[in-house]
């Protein structure tokens, strides 16, 4: 028995230590220099002590930050009304006395079958609803999702009837009962979708390039792919004119890692706090009937 324990938590140390390698060489190649790691390659130890890439990147820190604080907002507003709009609404296609239930249902996963596309879609957001260049439109589009409502919506099957049926014979509201007994709850599927929001929410750069026009208003994964193009773009200016100095030096490889490594950490923090539920919500919200 012993022996099997010390074999299963070598395995565990080992994938783990695949899992951390990348995240440890990612951030030796920001700190290295970036003709070392064009020569040599990236290693678990810095080569040739470098910042150049840090250095680089504090030319936008202005930019850098204005994107994370507009990143951050939308990411925590963005998925607080997600969960409580999902949850909401898995809450009320629970309940077996919602008459309509199966009507509602079939209409959110015909959504999941057929849309109007991407040019009714555009014009919805800009047209009718003028979103274009607001906060609100890196939120509005990604509220609801047909999958997170239905997870939300087989986990709250497995509560029993009774424990809603007492708590209105005690006097307790709808809003009461959902608030103060279902979301308790259903707290590992609202983490697991709290998870999967966040996420997308933090990695999202499509709707800004689709919907903002104004630099100011970016999101901090657009504007680093927008340095990442304009880096590429003066190097090849700069060979075009023959200039062997300046732009043509700028430490793309490194940059690419500083970036990656700015971006990633917010999320490897955060997911510790929700990983507990992360495996108890999915199975459950995703195998019940």
């Amino acid at each position: 028995m012993k022996v099997f324990i010390a074999i299963g938590y070598f395995v565990l140390l080992f994938f783990a230590a695949i899992c951390v390698i990348p995240f440890i060489m990612m951030l030796s190649g920001s700190l290295s220099n970036e003709q070392e790691v064009l020569k040599y390659g990236y290693s678990i130890l810095p080569r040739q002590f470098s910042l150049d890439a840090y250095k680089a990147l504090l030319v936008y820190s202005n930019q850098l930050i204005r994107s994370y604080t507009i990143t951050i907002e939308v990411t925590v507003i963005g998925t607080g009304l997600t969960l409580f709009l999902t949850s909401l609404t898995g809450y009320v296609l629970s309940r077996s006395d919602f008459i309509y239930r199966d009507k509602v249902s079939f209409f959110i996963y015909f959504t999941t079958l057929f849309s109007g596309g991407i040019v009714p879609w555009y014009m919805v957001i800009t047209q009718y609803l003028h979103l274009k260049n607001s906060f609100w439109v890196l939120i509005v589009p990604t509220l609801l999702a047909p999958f997170n409502i239905f997870l939300v919506k087989n986990f709250l099957k497995a509560i029993p009837d009774s424990l809603v049926e007492s708590a209105r014979i005690d006097g307790a509201k709808e809003f009461y009962i959902y608030w103060k007994i279902i979301l308790p709850l259903a707290k590992p599927c609202l983490a697991t979708i709290a998870l999967f929001t966040a996420l997308g929410h933090w990695n999202n750069w499509y709707l800004s390039s689709v919907f903002i026009t104004q630099p100011e208003k970016y999101t901090l994964q657009y504007v680093l792919y927008n340095i990442m193009q304009n880096a590429q773009y003066f190097e090849q200016q700069a060979r075009q004119s023959g200039i062997t100095t300046g732009t043509q030096s700028l430490p793309k490889e490194t940059v690419k890692l500083a970036m990656a490594l700015i971006t990633t950490g917010p999320v490897v923090l955060f997911y510790p706090f929700a990983q507990k539920y992360f495996v108890e919500g999915l199975t459950i919200g995703s195998v019940k009937g």
